[in-house]
């Protein structure tokens, strides 16, 4: 009995010594526990996704900044003109510190020389608009009367149905009606916003060195470089665009005006000034502009002179497009006209005509700045 259960506990510890413990698990790779299915997802795929998601966080973030813009759109405005503003009279404030002017008389002087530019055209364009409305209510009903005897007498259209079409629009304006106060606030926001353009513009000229170089002293050390020559070349940019297009539109301002006056259409000068400030919205603003030159040259003197009109004014932005711009604006600044129609239209949509002016100059300088990321980056 003894002998037997010894025998059983020596087999017992025997089976015991022979049996190996169970190997341990091995590890499971990453990507195979709780990611398992993102490291089977093609990596193409997750670039993309992850791409794409970066493009919506960029393209969310623009999108509250131009909410943001447009419900501040006085400020916004101004803001914007005062940078154009700067960008246009640096090299004046920059050429009398040279001279050993301090830069805050420089600044001044600048403000004061862009103020007065404005104010003495506008002052001789109220004269000379106050003298010729004697006789253009005159010339406008004869200038209409031959323009309807050409219609009529041209297309398959008859004076009833002009007559017609007339009411039709002087209804559709009775009806939108003009409400006094709102063009009151209208009226004085618009001088509010021209006043704080003025004044950021001149801090902007007397300060601006010193303010950008605060800001590059905020950020770090390894990245004031590439800030630094990015934001010069985006500055270059905005002063090359705004003052090719200055020099453009004077240009286009001058030969129009001067052409409307040999033709004999009246209030040639407020045309011409119109056509400078449609200068600055390329493409969409030298089109319209000149289009109401064409069409008051069709109502106050008839078809006849609205066709040399129109030759004038096709004629004159055809020198200016393909001759003039390339060579006073650069290539550099230059953008396909895809890119600058899309861009006005944007511009438009979300802020007016103030966006349409400013769209053109801010992705010009979102392009170049992009070259010098991409060129440092590479």
């Amino acid at each position: 009995m003894g002998r037997t259960d010894a025998c059983d506990d020596g087999h017992d510890a025997g089976d015991l010594r022979d049996t190996d413990p169970a190997p341990p698990r091995p590890a499971e790779p990453a990507g195979r526990s709780a990611g398992g299915a993102w490291g089977r997802i093609p990596l193409w795929v997750r670039v993309g996704g992850l791409g794409s998601g970066c493009l919506l966080l960029i393209a969310g973030g623009g999108y509250v900044l131009g909410l943001i813009a447009v419900r501040l759109a006085s400020l916004s405005i101004a803001m914007a003109a005062a940078v154009l503003m700067a960008a246009l009279l640096e090299p004046i404030v920059t050429g009398l510190q040279r001279l050993r002017i301090p830069r805050a008389l420089g600044a001044l002087f600048a403000i004061l020389l862009l103020i007065a530019a404005f104010l003495a055209p506008a002052v001789v364009l109220w004269n000379l608009t106050a003298s010729q409305f004697g006789d253009l209510g005159g010339r406008l009903t004869e200038g209409l009367q031959r323009t309807r005897t050409v219609i009529t007498d041209v297309l398959p259209v008859t004076d009833r149905q002009l007559d017609q079409v007339a009411d039709d629009v002087r209804a559709r304006f009775e009806r939108s009606g003009f409400d006094v106060l709102a063009g009151a606030v209208t009226l004085v926001e618009v001088l509010a916003a021209a006043v704080a353009a003025l004044f950021v513009a001149f801090f902007f000229l007397k300060d601006g060195p010193s303010m950008w170089a605060w800001f590059l002293g905020q950020l770090p050390e390894r990245s004031r470089a590439l800030v630094s020559e990015s934001g010069a070349a985006g500055w270059d940019v905005i002063g090359r665009y705004v003052r090719g297009s200055l020099i453009v539109a004077a240009i286009d301002a001058v030969g129009i005006g001067v052409a409307l006056s040999i033709i004999g259409v009246p209030l040639a000068l407020p045309l011409a000034l119109l056509v400078f400030v449609g200068g600055f919205v390329p493409y969409v603003g030298s089109t319209v502009s000149g289009s109401v030159a064409v069409l008051v040259a069709l109502a106050a003197n008839g078809p006849i002179d609205a066709l040399l009109a129109l030759g004038a004014v096709i004629a004159v932005q055809q020198i200016e497009g393909n001759f003039l711009e390339p060579f006073i604006v650069g290539h550099q600044v230059r953008l396909h006209p895809v890119v600058v129609v899309v861009a006005v239209f944007a511009g438009s949509l979300m802020a007016g005509i103030a966006g349409a002016v400013v769209a053109v100059p801010l992705t010009a300088v979102v392009y170049r700045v992009w070259q010098v990321l991409r060129a440092r980056l590479a």
